[in-house]
């Protein structure tokens, strides 16, 4: 995230310090939230992103080679869906006729923090400009959707996602922890002296923005108010996943990444369009189906399933779009450590929910996975075709900080296979 001159990460994030240590008042969540998600079903969108932080090996989980010298030990399993997948996700494969699989990704980023940025923006970095990630522009382009949100429109769980660039800092992530703990947060600071810090800096604030000194103050002030209306707002109940049935948090999985799911699907119902959960630990160069059967693959496999089961449940998949992905995959060749290592030529991502079409494989690799053998897919594609779930004009063109025409989702193609 491109922060303003003057300004660094702690100093932005220690304005939305304290927020959930605030206290809310003790109204009813649940019937609240069950209220307003019948609300939500009518005219609004929201998205979900599954970051998977590493890279993780997609012709061990969606495109699976039995046979072949480079498919590993893992074998297919049949879903509810038209397509079969790993072994090691049996849960998930019972909700697979509400996810698709694109087989037929093919990308160039094959570094992790190149390949982070382009699969978050649809663009390869610039060091000449700061590109909007998925969170910034869905929050940008359906925040009028929900006049009523108090609670900031782009939340990261687990991770700081990649920031709102030319869009500005009041779409930045608010990055919490599973726990619905704020980064940065100081612990002991009691209301009474954040009330009063807040107002010396709205004064501050006020201040730099009658002197004209540019969009970074006014920006900042923006935030400063979100901030205080966090103080008091029921929608703060969103993030608090203990709050949850014993039943529920067992069904998500007691782990950082289950609670990150199921704060997803609170903050869903509470208003939030745009939600990133991290799960990290896929970058196996050595012993991955190990690691993956042992470590990776069961939090994935009940955390991923639970959501997309209770979305669907409550009626809230039809105007939710669900996306997994990581920066790229791994190689289908298996090294001499047992692992496998970066890979973006032929891999998968998976979609679901908003309208998309559900338990079908878009696209096809060959039979060792080393290329794709259909129609190739790209970052800005998965992005387009995101848009398009979301009611979100393909048309809409931003205007960069140096004046340039951004096109949204760097003009890429819908996934025509998903809304056939």
């Amino acid at each position: 995230m491109a922060i303003p001159q003057g300004m660094n990460r702690r100093h932005f994030m220690s304005h939305l310090a304290g927020a959930s240590a605030m206290t809310v008042p003790a109204l009813t969540f649940g019937n609240a939230i069950r209220a307003n998600a019948q609300e939500l079903k009518r005219n609004r969108k929201s998205a979900i992103m599954l970051w998977m932080s590493g890279g993780p090996s997609t012709m061990d989980l969606w495109d699976l080679k039995p046979g072949a010298n480079t498919g590993g030990p893992f074998r297919p399993i049949s879903t509810s869906g038209d397509v079969q997948i790993s072994e090691h996700l049996p849960m998930t494969a019972k909700v697979m006729d509400k996810l698709a699989i694109i087989r037929s990704m093919s990308t160039r980023e094959a570094d992790h923090g190149r390949g982070r940025y382009y699969m978050h923006t649809g663009y390869v970095p610039n060091p000449n400009i700061e590109h909007p990630s998925y969170g910034a522009v869905i929050s940008h382009e359906t925040i009028d959707q929900r006049p009523e949100l108090e609670i900031p429109p782009f939340v990261s769980v687990g991770g700081g996602s990649v920031g709102p660039g030319f869009l500005g800092m009041a779409w930045a992530p608010f990055t919490v922890n599973s726990n619905g703990q704020i980064r940065n947060m100081n612990m002991g600071m009691d209301q009474r002296r954040l009330m009063q810090r807040m107002a010396a800096l709205d004064m501050i604030e006020s201040g730099f923005i009658k002197q004209n000194r540019g969009s970074a103050a006014a920006d900042h002030e923006k935030i400063l108010k979100k901030t205080l209306n966090l103080m008091t707002s029921e929608q703060m109940r969103g993030f608090r996943v203990n709050e949850e049935p014993a039943d529920v948090l067992e069904r998500y999985g007691d782990n950082n990444f289950g609670k990150g799911c199921l704060m997803a699907r609170r903050l869903v119902e509470t208003g939030v369009p745009f939600i990133e959960v991290d799960l990290g630990g896929w970058d196996m160069h050595q012993n991955i189906f190990t690691t993956l059967a042992d470590q990776r693959l069961p939090v994935l496999d009940r955390a991923m399933s639970a959501l997309v089961e209770d979305l669907d449940q409550r009626g809230l998949l039809e105007d939710t779009a669900i996306m997994w992905m990581g920066e790229f995959s791994r190689t289908p060749r298996i090294n001499g450590n047992t692992g496998r290592d970066h890979w973006a030529r032929s891999w998968s991502v998976v979609v679901g929910g908003a309208g998309m079409n559900g338990g079908i494989a878009v696209g096809n690799t060959n039979s060792d996975g080393t290329k794709v053998e259909t129609e190739p897919y790209t970052s800005q594609d998965v992005m387009a075709s995101i848009c398009k779930a979301l009611g979100i004009s393909l048309d809409t063109t931003f205007t960069s900080n140096n004046g340039r025409p951004m096109k949204i989702a760097n003009s890429g193609k819908v996934i025509k296979e998903l809304f056939a």
